[in-house]
């Protein structure tokens, strides 16, 4: 398809692995993309999306106070 790349082509371009690539078409983290043939289809003009891996839950908030240095058992 013409304007469009596949997960192969925009893990090449971007260096990054084909399954990561796959994996932020699956989280629609990529404007545009597409199913085509049971196959993601990106825009050939898209961008590489930023890799924001911070943990956003607060599942770490004051791990600190409650794990410090003087409270891990060794």
């Amino acid at each position: 398809m013409q304007g469009y790349m596949t997960v192969k082509d925009a893990s090449a371009k971007w260096g990054l692995s084909s399954r990561w690539v796959n994996k932020l078409c699956q989280d629609e983290r990529i404007p545009g993309v597409t199913m085509f043939a049971g196959a993601y289809a990106i825009p050939a003009d898209a961008e590489k999306p930023t890799l924001d891996r911070r943990v956003k839950t607060g599942a770490y908030k004051d791990w600190r106070k409650k794990y410090g240095k003087n409270k891990i058992a060794t």
